[in-house]
């Protein structure tokens, strides 16, 4: 599969020419990836994303990320399903709110995991599909993977806004013309609690996994919010 290199080039940090992508489900990646290819850069997807319950939805978002990464020919690290530890460091903060103390846990978890593997891997930048959609805290985000590549000298943290210059429209764009699954919340048990509280007394359904996907949604629903808060997905 070929982008069109009409884009505008997106040099790495610090001349590097390798980044290790920590990717939190296809939708949110599309845009980054196509991105990515369109300038040359080599990078693979690190997929590590033990906060997704239940275990449906986190094999369909794997799943979901792994087909249109064999588009490419990138590579994709398939990392643990580390749930029983997330849950451990989540103890406590169960009744959080969305962008809170329990969204900055969840980023730094699975940030430490992206720098350790680069750093093993001669990976010097990392970065994340996290931030592109509208319901993310970028600082937030970007304050996490800073923090992560803090702890190894010989790597960097690449906060590039993919939300500029009409990223955020082309991560729709693509999710429909890939007719990507299209997840409903965040992604954590919790988020999957409130979301479905807040549906129910909306009037609305509860949350039905493995069933809607782009390309079949209502115009302007596309980018469906994680949940009764107003910033957050994947």
């Amino acid at each position: 599969m070929t982008v069109s290199n009409e884009r505008k080039s997106l040099p790495l940090p610090g001349g590097h020419q390798k980044v290790l992508l920590h990717s939190c489900c296809a939708p949110c990646s599309g845009e980054v990836m196509e991105a990515m290819v369109a300038s040359g850069i080599d990078f693979t997807i690190f997929f590590y994303n033990p906060n997704i319950h239940p275990r449906k939805e986190y094999d369909l978002r794997k799943d979901e990320n792994i087909r249109f990464a064999e588009k490419f020919g990138i590579p994709f690290v398939d990392a643990d399903y580390d749930r029983d530890n997330w849950f451990a460091r989540a103890r406590g903060m169960e009744n959080e709110p969305e962008r809170g103390i329990r969204c900055t846990m969840c980023f730094d978890m699975r940030f430490e995991r992206t720098a350790l593997y680069a750093h093993e891997h001669g990976f010097p930048v990392i970065t994340s599909s996290l931030g592109i959609s509208r319901w993310k805290n970028m600082q937030q985000i970007n304050d996490c993977g800073i923090r992560a590549a803090s702890h190894y000298p010989d790597l960097m943290y690449w906060d590039y806004n993919w939300r500029k210059g009409g990223g955020s429209a082309r991560m729709i764009e693509i999710s429909k013309r890939e007719n990507f699954y299209q997840q409903e919340y965040c992604g954590c048990v919790y988020s999957l609690r409130d979301t479905n509280e807040h549906r129910i007394a909306m009037g609305r359904e509860r949350i039905r996994l493995g069933e809607l996907y782009y390309g079949q949604t209502p115009a302007g629903n596309e980018d469906t919010p994680a949940g009764p808060s107003t910033d957050t997905t994947s």
